[in-house]
């Protein structure tokens, strides 16, 4: 089987390595191709300008994951939609034999849902350009593979966290982390459990559903997190945010950047990836977070 990742910053090359590790072909489209390790075959490509080289001849996967150049509305719609449509008209003009295109979307899509508990039957309702820019771009998989034979699948990762991505660390250790005055649930999954659920997808023999939501076992309210974060540096917890100081969540999404408080006040279901037979190495933020600040980030050979 060869894979090709379209986009290939450091989820899609968690993704390659493990799809090396398993026996498949990767190559991977990435700007900066030389910076990709050895078991990922990198070629040069700019997504957003479609100016892509050719799809290998035996591509069976394509996992698309776009990370937007800036938090701006220009840059989510050139990056997401834009670079979308070019990788599909890519890989409708090669005539390879592909059978699943997998594409890393965001919980974002469903915006706030005051507390509530949100699955893959809820109606997306983005609440900011970040949201409703990442749900155009779902349509636009839907429809042009609508009737190809190619199954698309969605996968809405939560805020993403691990190495190099530890915002929430960073703001404890450095007294800057305040706890919301009133409940906030925040979704977040490890990048290597992120990365590990866009291989199951594309390689699992069921057929795929549509959408999947890629978020860890425990919903959390932020506070919780900010103290128990506190509690493994040995520091005081954080003190209680002003009423109106407008506190963001840090959960972010699956490109971590954007507007303030996108990830919204909700609680996300991730039964149905799990009913896949998926198993999270990192089942709740305690054991990642954890791990990071043990110093584990180690990639797979």
């Amino acid at each position: 089987m060869t894979v090709l990742l379209a986009g290939c910053g450091d989820l899609g090359t968690e993704a390659g390595l493990r799809f090396a590790a398993a026996g498949h072909r990767v190559v991977g489209w990435r700007r900066s191709p030389g910076k990709l390790p050895t078991a990922i075959e990198g070629a040069a490509a700019d997504l957003t300008t479609g100016e892509l080289p050719p799809v290998p001849d035996d591509t069976t996967a394509v996992v698309v994951a776009i990370a937007a150049d800036s938090p701006t509305e220009e840059a989510y719609r050139a990056a997401y939609v834009d670079g979308l449509a070019h990788v599909l008209d890519a890989v409708a003009a090669s005539g390879a034999p592909v059978r699943r295109v997998l594409v890393v979307s965001s919980t974002a899509v469903y915006g706030d849902a005051d507390g509530g508990w949100v699955d893959e039957t809820t109606t997306p309702n983005p609440g900011g350009f970040s949201g409703r820019i990442i749900r155009e771009a779902e349509e636009l998989l839907y429809r042009r593979l609508h009737g190809t034979g190619v199954s698309p699948v969605v996968l809405r990762l939560g805020g993403i966290y691990g190495p190099g991505r530890t915002r929430l660390i960073d703001q404890v250790r450095g007294g800057n982390a305040t706890v919301p005055t009133e409940s906030r649930f925040t979704n977040r999954i490890h990048r290597d459990d992120a990365a590990a659920a866009i291989v199951h997808l594309c390689t699992m023999a069921a057929e795929p559903a549509p959408v999947y939501l890629g978020v860890d076992n425990e919903p959390a309210e932020l506070g919780e997190v900010l103290r128990f974060l506190a509690g493994e540096l040995g520091l005081p917890e954080p003190r209680p945010a002003e009423p109106a100081s407008g506190v963001t969540t840090g959960a972010g999404s699956a490109s971590g950047g954007g507007e303030p408080s996108r990830g919204g006040n909700k609680r996300v279901s991730n039964a149905l990836l799990r009913s896949t037979g998926f198993e999270f190495e990192y089942p709740s933020f305690r054991e990642g977070y954890r791990a990071i600040l043990a110093g584990v980030s180690e990639r797979h050979p």
